[in-house]
């Protein structure tokens, strides 16, 4: 997707929910331009800066008004960089941001769907944009060429961008746990990971970093299949366990007939490989800019979740919202249950960890199982990767 494209998307797919906020008439698709009239600002610093040196001279030949100027002049030029070095504002002061979800619209983002139609991220004065994530939107490609100013993605992708040179940071972890699951039928023998040894597992070609660690630690021989987008070879027989998201397609085998009691479910977090998921990223340049807008947008993003676990039948109504502007297909009982599964995921029953922080000892994890599958040569360390936006709530 050009980012044309990306743009026009979020402007004409969701014209009804920028009036269904109250917030009058949808906002203008600026381009990214801001920062390249900053580069041009940047060229007359350089400029104020030689006549400020010549003014400092001219000061100890005029006995001193001169140099009175110079001061002057010196406290507009640091004042005028400081603004410089601010998100792009409109005339009332006011953030334009954008944000991308790494995938198509579904309970996955609520929280973030919720904050903007109920006005938060407007609270925090940020005119935000959300665009229209998927497979023709990668969140890594999107945040480095500039076309977003925040996205999602799970640590371990993060991870694999960073080792990449993508230089990306986490402001804000949202998913605590992983919902990546690997499940299997009872009847074919199978309750405990012993029990996979030798069996048929079909594993997502992006995602074999979890449950390869997994076949590690208990010496499992697994005989690997390629799954693909559905969950239908594992139902018809064909593996005898099969990838999973908890909040997702473990539901769908459910809705196919298959009794959880029928089910074993093998959690990885549950067997010391939590890999946490969804958290917030965006540049550490733009950190650096604007550290005060990262804050107010992971702000308005933590109370859009909080918001939306304490009211779930409103949420699950804004979902629905963007699913049917998106044309997506997906139905109301399948996102309120993955709503409900996605609570235990961000906010844990041990309550260890806040939303928004990322545990240490996590991250740890992810980075030494990436670097043993090969599929990154080293990890920034945890102070670099991890920039907190939020005190403890």
């Amino acid at each position: 997707m050009t980012p044309a494209t990306a743009e026009a998307m979020t402007c004409a797919d969701y014209p009804a929910m920028e009036r269904g906020r109250g917030g009058g008439e949808p906002p203008a698709c600026p381009g990214r331009t801001a920062r390249a009239r900053g580069g041009r600002r940047g060229g007359s610093e350089n400029r104020r800066g030689r006549d400020r040196s010549q003014t400092a001279r001219g000061g100890r030949r005029d006995g001193g008004g001169g140099v009175v100027r110079g001061v002057f002049l010196a406290a507009a030029v640091a004042v005028l960089i400081a603004f410089l070095l601010t998100a792009p504002t409109d005339a009332a002061g006011r953030r334009n941001m954008t944000f991308l979800p790494q995938w198509l619209p579904q309970a996955q983002f609520a929280g973030y769907y919720v904050a903007y139609e109920k006005g938060f991220y407007q609270e925090e004065g940020i005119d935000l944009r959300i665009l229209k994530g998927g497979p023709d939107s990668p969140p890594a490609a999107m945040l480095a060429e500039g076309r977003t100013d925040f996205t999602t993605m799970f640590l371990s992708e993060a991870l694999q961008q960073r080792d990449k040179r993508i230089p990306l940071v986490n402001i804000g972890q949202i998913m605590q746990r992983s919902g990546f699951i690997l499940v299997a039928k009872k009847a074919r023998g199978i309750t405990k990971p012993a029990d996979l040894n030798h069996k048929k597992i079909s594993l997502w070609p992006n995602f074999q970093v979890q449950p390869q660690a997994f076949f590690r630690k208990y010496g499992l021989n697994v005989n690997v299949v390629v799954q693909g987008a559905t969950v239908n070879l594992f139902l018809r027989g064909g593996v005898d366990a099969a990838s999973a998201m908890w909040y997702n397609e473990y539901h769908s085998i459910i809705n196919a007939g298959v009794n959880e009691e029928e089910l074993t479910a093998f959690f990885f977090d549950r067997h010391g490989l939590n890999f946490p998921e969804d958290g917030i990223y965006a540049l550490k340049e733009t950190c650096e800019r604007d550290p005060e807008g990262c804050r107010r947008f992971v702000r308005a993003s933590r109370r859009g979740w909080e918001y939306a676990f304490a009211h779930p039948e409103e949420a699950t109504d804004i979902v629905m919202k963007y699913i049917h502007a998106a044309h997506g297909d997906s139905n109301r009982v399948h996102q309120q249950w993955m709503l409900k599964r996605l609570k235990e995921l961000i906010k844990p029953g041990d309550g260890k960890v806040p939303i928004g922080a990322l545990n240490p000892d996590d991250y740890k994890t992810v980075a030494a199982e990436l670097r043993k599958s090969g599929l990154i040569k080293s990890a920034p360390p945890f102070g670099e990767f991890h920039v907190p936006c939020l005190e403890k709530p």
